[in-house]
């Protein structure tokens, strides 16, 4: 199973909660600070997390099942809660030192690949609006806009990760179906704690000729999908739609993390050149077929004259491509720092 994020969106440190071990009533939150444990606790949930080096462990008020990386099952003493207070076992504490204990040689989280998907391309032109150049009608393409921002794109991403795969699904004018190229980004293999992000590259258009700006949408939270091979819990077949939903929510604000950071960057390098329209949900295809984080920018309007123009240049391109390589380049630097932890609030 491919390794990512696992987001904490309502987990806050236990440093407001009484913790005790029930065998020897030593306070919880003590023995994992020696240990060189961090507590998470969600109270909606009855569910808590335990947390080092990029490793985790996963559990709920009286269920022995301990989830493990999200990726693997373990049985232990159930954690109880009484008056408020959780209580754990000496064998619940010596499983997770144990678990920790044996993957202190690993790196954490990483993010191994880095897949950049320019829209359209060969027979698919996709929008495109006209301008005067030297006084000559010329035609501003989205597959070729795109197509260069990518390229620019690629080249500074392996110029600066060659320990990456730093990968297109089109470096050329040609045309993909949209199933082919979320195939491409389902079936990159990575190493272990390796994680992919998918970049989908557009260009806007509208029957407004003012309409102008750019915006990066991520998959709305409301969409259901499956991102797990149901063969990842052979164990337990019930426990898929669990995991499934875990790894869901992990994906889902990664993408908010990666469209906020490429926002970002892209009002950094285009400043009043043109307008930010936001980061925005919606169920494109690209974003809803692929098993990993994911967002769709739209760099502009290619029916705004002005925009066109810009769209048209090389050197407004190399802006727009530096300033999405630098949010890539802030997201990747958060995620591996974190050590492939992050909250909605950092």
């Amino acid at each position: 199973m491919k390794k990512s994020i696992f987001v904490l969106l309502s987990f806050i440190i236990l440093s407001a909660f009484n913790i005790f071990a029930s065998e020897n009533n030593k306070i919880l939150i003590d023995q994992t600070a020696d240990l060189g444990m961090t507590f998470y606790w969600d109270t909606l949930s009855s569910s808590g997390i335990l947390e080092k080096n990029g490793h985790q462990i996963t559990f709920r008020i009286d269920d022995p099942l301990i989830v493990l990386d999200n990726s693997a099952m373990s049985i232990t003493d159930a954690p109880t809660m009484e008056d408020g207070i959780i209580k754990v076992s000496g064998d619940f504490l010596s499983t997770a030192e144990q678990y920790f204990k044996d993957r202190e040689e690993g790196n954490g989280f990483k993010i191994g690949a880095i897949l950049i998907d320019p829209g359209h391309g060969g027979k698919d032109p996709g929008a495109s609006g006209t301008i005067k150049v030297d006084g000559k009608q010329v035609k501003v393409q989205e597959k070729d806009v795109v197509l260069n921002i990518g390229n620019l794109l690629c080249s500074k991403l392996k110029s600066n990760y060659p320990d990456k795969q730093i990968l297109m699904t089109r470096s050329t004018d040609k045309f993909l179906q949209l199933n082919e190229r979320t195939e491409i980004a389902n079936n990159v293999k990575l190493g272990p704690n390796e994680a992919i992000i998918y970049v989908s590259i557009h260009a806007n258009a509208s029957l407004d000729k003012k309409s102008s700006g750019y915006e990066v949408w991520y998959l709305s939270p409301g969409y259901r999908r499956t991102v797990l091979d149901k063969n990842s819990t052979e164990e337990d077949k019930s426990l898929f739609s669990i995991l499934n939903s875990m790894m869901e929510e992990e994906y889902t604000t990664e993408s908010i993390l990666i469209a906020k950071f490429i926002m970002d960057g892209l009002e950094a390098q285009i400043g009043k050149d043109s307008k930010a329209r936001g980061i925005k949900a919606e169920e494109w295809f690209v974003v809803r077929n692929s098993k990993m984080p994911s967002v769709l920018i739209e760099v502009g309007f290619v029916t705004n004259e002005k925009e066109a123009a810009n769209l048209n240049s090389k050197a407004y391109l190399q802006r727009t491509a530096a300033g999405i390589y630098n949010g890539i380049s802030a997201f990747v630097t958060h995620f591996e720092r974190s050590r492939g932890f992050t909250t909605k609030n950092d």
